[in-house]
């Protein structure tokens, strides 16, 4: 967390960088919180744990489909009243969720949240990338990333204890509480900056139809699925690997938040130094390399000794959710007439590559041990690779040099 903080004295010291994390870090709790409070949910509801955990799909993949057409319908709005008031009914969400009646009240609240993350999401980082130095977009971009990831393993864990000691609905109670304070500081402290200009919906969708944005995303589709099927399945597959669950599994995902949280930090600072190719490059080599690691100690041994996986897992965690920061401003690059909607359909992509890695490595845990998922990602994080290979090869980005000399962009 120190290491994200000390970014913000490094963009200008207005607080702006600060409340675009805070943004992304209440959606992701958000979002992530469900699995956490899904026991109580079910009781409450009378309904099934797994009926209850189609919540989380139902937030996927409306934002998936959202994302794209309301970056195109909001590209062209100001960006602090987007953000701003994005928040504001993000919070008044919260608080209709945290007073459903009943299941379908819940299901259709998860929908709207999920419509107005969509929107919001995309603009945080279009206007990050904004208003920033261009030689600082790549930090500022893994620092908003980094809200997301610190809402993992500190979001969450809060959220699920608050549930435990109270209720379901006191989560979703303090997840409006903080958006509304998040959005009373963006209110003061974001800059003014106009939308995109106006380039006429028909020009935005050529734009994100170029084939070189269109890898770009499927890059981001399979690495997501390779990445986050190690994560979603974590519990079986550190339990084949090692014996171990409880306390032992608490460590692997602490260990797994943190690296993942400095991950993208670092990985933020290394595109501005080495350009997003190279650096989206050397984290799908980290990623493969890690489930590759796995999946090698799972066919030696059964029990494989607790420290070995910790640092495994490190190097994953690290890679696994740094390849977003340069991954993002790849894209951005690619489609520099339409950022905000290069970024919603990234980031649909992610969301694509979260469902693909839920049913991809249930089918393979319901035929074969927690192993086979380390392998299951494995190959699917090599074609990740090599798909993102033939992205930067095909369709290079600005080298930072020539970047910085450009100018700023906001």
């Amino acid at each position: 967390m120190t290491s994200v903080v000390k970014v913000f004295a490094g963009q200008g010291g207005s607080g702006w960088l600060l409340c675009l994390f805070l943004a992304t870090f209440v959606i992701g709790t958000d979002d992530f919180v469900i699995a956490g409070v899904l026991p109580e949910i079910a009781s409450d509801m009378n309904v099934s744990e797994a009926a209850a955990g189609q919540l989380v799909t139902v937030f996927s993949v409306t934002y998936a489909i959202a994302a794209p057409p309301l970056a195109v319908a909001t590209a062209r709005q100001p960006r602090k009243p987007v953000v701003v008031g994005g928040l504001v009914l993000f919070a008044l969400a919260n608080v209709a969720t945290a007073f459903a009646p009943h299941y379908t009240a819940l299901t259709v609240m998860r929908v709207v949240t999920a419509l107005i993350a969509a929107a919001i999401t995309p603009a945080v980082f279009a206007l990050a990338a904004r208003a920033s130095a261009p030689e600082r977009v790549g930090r500022a971009m893994g620092t908003v990333a980094a809200g997301l990831t610190v809402s993992l393993f500190i979001g969450a864990p809060v959220g699920t204890l608050l549930s435990s000691a109270h209720s379901w609905r006191a989560t979703f109670l303090a997840v409006a509480l903080a958006t509304t304070a998040v959005a009373l500081a963006s209110l003061r402290l974001l800059p003014p900056l106009p939308g995109a200009p106006e380039i006429g919906v028909r020009r935005q969708l050529l734009v994100l139809a170029r084939p070189a944005v269109l890898l770009c995303v499927a890059g981001t589709v399979l690495g997501a699925s390779s990445g986050l099927m190690t994560y979603t399945y974590v519990a079986p597959l550190t339990y084949g690997l090692t014996g171990h669950d409880g306390a032992i599994l608490a460590l692997f995902i602490s260990v797994i938040g943190v690296f993942g949280a400095l991950g993208t930090y670092l990985c933020g600072r290394l595109t501005d130094r080495w350009g997003a190719d190279r650096t989206l490059i050397a984290t799908f080599i980290g990623l493969v390399t890690a489930t590759a690691t796995l999946a090698l100690i799972g066919a030696l041994t059964d029990k494989a000794p607790n420290w070995l996986i910790v640092i495994v897992l490190a190097v994953w965690g690290f890679a696994g959710w740094g390849f977003n920061p340069p991954m993002n401003a790849r894209a951005l690059e690619l489609a520099r007439d339409a950022e905000a909607e290069a970024v919603a359909l990234n980031t649909s992509g992610l969301y694509i590559g979260i469902a693909v890695a839920g049913a991809l490595g249930g089918w393979v845990l319901s035929h074969h041990n927690g192993t086979g998922i380390a392998v299951a990602a494995t190959a699917v994080g090599v074609v990740a690779a090599l798909v993102i290979l033939t992205s930067v090869h095909r369709y290079p980005t600005t080298a930072p040099a020539r970047r910085c000399s450009s100018g700023p962009t906001g």
